[in-house]
């Protein structure tokens, strides 16, 4: 387990320190990287159509990628917050088992791990908008990618460290559902590699069980022990968080989209689009293109 977590590494994306009003209120935020929230004063919610999170003084709480919820606050909150990317070698996350938001008692250590964040990675702030659709561009990706090479190797192992510290208090949570994969072939595991790879191409349970030569149905029980979805949904959720990516920075066609994910029509890739995320992607692309236009 430790050197599977020990492959993870992380971009920082911003750290910062802000106070938030009833401006804050955001509807159907899917962000392609992860979100962590300390908050030291006043209250607010993180929500979606099956559960309510409060946001209270005193406690953490983390919002993977691709989660789809809603951010409001009702009148004034204090808030800490980190956003960074997680990069796994065989693409397996380490919430791969619980994709949900997660609520946990911050500690003093904690509060400190932030404030150390904050200090040694000064020009983190999003100075443009506390607007997701507005900050989420490959534009400003890139500027903080070119920051994390700017760090000294001293600041960028105290960054890594730090995330790894704050991450560690959720992984240790009760509400964190670890599932033992240790009798799960190593085959399998890499097999998810492939499949990220090769999202655009053809791929079905009977050719990835061919590869890793396993009955479909065993192949299939594994894989959903590995990853919590069976095969099929687990490609179809790639390569949805795939398109999302490529709706948000590019201008490509919605079929052209369907296309390089791996879809054989427009049709299919539109309802496969609102099952995984609750819109079409033209709602999708329209709720960008009318932030955008700001």
């Amino acid at each position: 387990m430790s050197r599977r977590i020990l492959k993870h590494s992380f971009t920082l994306l911003n750290v910062d320190h802000v106070q938030l009003n009833t401006k804050w209120n955001y509807k159907n935020v899917i962000s392609p990287y992860f979100r962590l929230y300390l908050i030291d004063e006043g209250t607010g919610y993180v929500y979606n159509e099956k559960e309510t999170w409060l946001l209270e003084p005193g406690y953490m709480y983390i919002i993977p990628s691709f989660t789809l919820c809603n951010l409001k606050c009702p009148a004034y909150m204090s808030q800490y917050f980190i956003h960074f990317f997680e990069d796994s070698p065989d693409g397996i996350s380490l919430f791969h088992n619980n994709r949900t938001i997660i609520k946990i008692k911050a500690a003093d250590m904690d509060i400190t791990n932030y404030k150390r964040l904050l200090q040694i990675n000064p020009f983190r702030k999003i100075n443009r908008s506390d607007n997701p659709k507005v900050y989420e561009k490959n534009i400003f990706y890139k500027e903080y990618e070119e920051l994390n090479n700017m760090q000294s190797d001293s600041a960028f192992l105290e960054t890594q460290g730090i995330i790894l510290q704050l991450l560690s208090r959720f992984l240790s949570s009760k509400m964190f559902l670890h599932k033992d994969v240790s009798a799960i072939p190593s085959k399998v595991v890499n097999l998810i590699g492939f499949i990220q790879l090769n999202l655009n191409r053809r791929l079905t349970v009977t050719n990835l069980a061919e590869k890793v030569n396993l009955h479909p149905d065993y192949f299939s029980r594994l894989f959903l022990q590995l990853t919590g979805e069976r095969p099929l949904s687990y490609i179809h959720s790639k390569r949805i968080e795939r398109a999302q990516y490529l709706i948000t920075i590019s201008d490509m066609p919605l079929a052209q989209i369907a296309e390089e994910t791996g879809f054989d029509n427009l049709p299919y890739f539109s309802k496969v689009f609102k099952k995984k995320t609750s819109l079409t992607p033209g709602q999708y692309k329209q709720q960008n293109y009318s932030v955008n236009m700001l």
